[in-house]
């Protein structure tokens, strides 16, 4: 389903490429989506059952203004699952200043409650880009999570608690311009010194793609660091164009800005 290759990061579903190819031009989306599905027909034994409203715990609003993408039901049902339906919510994803890594504290015993958890909170990662970060930090232990790691889990479900409707919102009616911003935090990781790097790229008033990764090397300054993610911003925005070209969209190099 996704089309983004990192593991922490937003992917591109087809109803969110259609959503933004509804951005330029409706009918073409229309068109678009009626030659695919005669092709599937042919192929396939399907069924077409209209325009999707939920699809693997991922709910699609269409209207005159645009298509919104939440996964509300599936929040709810993981705050269920954890008994925390009735918790106070914080403000935050992660408590402030909060550094995790290895050791910190003694370990934590339940091991497949804390690797289940993640990987739930990595798939509610398509639509909430304000945890990605939380995300990737908690991430990294699923191999030896600590008490202090599972607290950090507690209060990712407690800040999704506060704001379960939250999503993405794709307008119909926004200029074609693409930005990109993207940012290094050079050698943040306690354990190992790597640097992470983050970008989020947006089509006219769209969030298409986002991504957060700790580096696999030590950088040996902060400019290495932030030209890397510089770097690998472009990579993905050369990537982006020519995915919307195969849609017979064009995104003119020119336009684009990178701050």
């Amino acid at each position: 389903m996704g089309l983004s290759r990192p593991l922490v990061s937003g992917t591109l579903s087809f109803a969110s490429i259609s959503s933004s190819l509804d951005l330029f031009n409706p009918l073409q989306t229309t068109a678009y989506t009626s030659r695919s599905s005669r092709h599937f027909f042919t192929v396939f034994t399907i069924k077409d059952l209209g325009i999707v409203k939920y699809f693997l715990g991922m709910e699609i609003a269409r209207g005159e203004s645009g298509t919104c993408l939440n996964q509300r039901k599936y929040i709810l049902d993981l705050l269920k699952s954890a008994g925390l339906l009735g918790c106070r919510s914080v403000a935050t994803p992660l408590p402030l200043n909060c550094r995790l890594f290895l050791n910190d504290s003694s370990a934590y015993s339940q091991l497949d409650a804390y690797r289940r958890l993640v990987g739930r909170l990595l798939y509610l990662n398509l639509t909430r880009p304000d945890i990605t970060y939380a995300i990737q930090q908690l991430s990294q232990f699923v191999a030896t999570p600590s008490e202090l790691h599972w607290d950090a889990a507690i209060h990712v479900l407690k800040y999704l608690k506060g704001c379960p409707s939250l999503g993405l919102f794709y307008p119909t009616d926004t200029p074609l311009v693409l930005n990109a911003y993207s940012d290094a935090d050079w050698g943040t990781c306690p354990d190992t010194r790597r640097s992470l790097t983050g970008y989020c790229i947006i089509l006219g008033g769209s969030l298409i793609s986002w991504h957060c990764k700790k580096h696999a090397t030590v950088f040996v300054s902060s400019a290495e660091a932030e030209y890397w993610a510089l770097s690998t911003t472009v990579r993905e925005m050369i990537w982006l164009s020519h995915l919307y070209e195969d849609f017979r969209v064009t995104l003119p190099l020119e336009k684009r800005g990178i701050n």
